[in-house]
């Protein structure tokens, strides 16, 4: 794909997102509109999760008619050039009133995250990542926080029902034994985000999925974050763990957690 095709695509999506952006934070504002339900234990869904990954997969369609699509909502395979879409990333929060929760969007080409777009509407924030060409927030440049001593780390460790509770709890008691603090807050879109812009030093996680991820990677990425091959095997359909962090901790991070860095 060539730079000026991506630019394209960069900017018409920036422009999608911030359309879509408005109908969430319309849903977020009238809780009687969300029309809750569950698709498993604490996994939340609400109407406005599939309105706004409906009206992206319209405008991409129109747009772009031979891109591939895949989403949280309505599922799809993938191919060369893929958006990833998670309409709302940290639903549960989303359905609870928390703002903590983000649009993300991702596109990859041949297997490589080539632009990330991130929008947290109720934050006021717009994270925009591209291959090559640097990170911003709401159009600054971001950075990871460079922090190299484990016992002033704060790190994000996210939690899934897919993979033991033991497993998970284990992470989390090594990660505090070896003297950093701890947090998690229900959204991997946006734990990428806040490694980016060094918020926090590291976010991990056992197991997560391809759209939880693929905007958030290449934000953190051009921010400076190390990261695992995340879509290495089967990472793009069945998902697979996550490690983002600063440089300087990522050999901390990965005896904690088990996963192996790219550095």
């Amino acid at each position: 794909m060539t730079p000026a095709e991506l630019d394209l695509r960069q900017y018409a999506m920036q422009g999608l997102v911030a359309e879509v952006s408005v109908m969430a934070l319309d849903y977020f504002h009238r809780k009687e509109s969300l029309g809750v339900s569950m698709k498993g234990a604490q996994d939340w869904l609400t109407v406005a999760d599939g309105a706004v990954e409906a009206a992206l997969r319209e405008k991409i369609g129109v747009l772009f008619p031979r891109d591939a699509i895949v989403g949280e909502e309505g599922g799809g395979a993938a191919s060369d050039v893929t958006w990833i879409i998670d309409p709302i990333d940290g639903t549960a929060n989303f359905a609870r009133g928390e703002r903590n929760w983000c649009i993300s969007v991702g596109l990859v080409v041949k297997g490589m995250p080539e632009i990330g777009i991130i929008a947290a509407p109720s934050l006021e924030e717009v994270y925009v990542g591209r291959r090559g060409k640097g990170a911003t927030l709401n159009g600054a440049p971001i950075g990871v926080s460079g922090g190299t001593d484990v016992k002033r780390a704060y790190f994000e460790m996210g939690w899934s029902t897919r993979i033991p509770l033991d497993a998970y709890l284990a992470m989390v008691r090594k990660a505090f034994e070896a003297g950093a603090s701890v947090k998690r807050s229900a959204s991997g879109a946006l734990g990428l985000c806040h490694v980016a812009t060094g918020r926090t030093d590291g976010y991990a996680e056992l197991h997560i999925n391809a759209w939880d991820v693929a905007a958030g990677m290449v934000i953190a990425g051009e921010a400076g974050a190390v990261m695992n091959d995340f879509f290495a095997g089967e990472g793009m359909r069945k998902g697979n763990p996550i490690l983002c962090c600063t440089p300087g901790l990522a050999g901390e991070l990965e005896a904690i957690t088990g996963i192996v860095s790219r550095r």
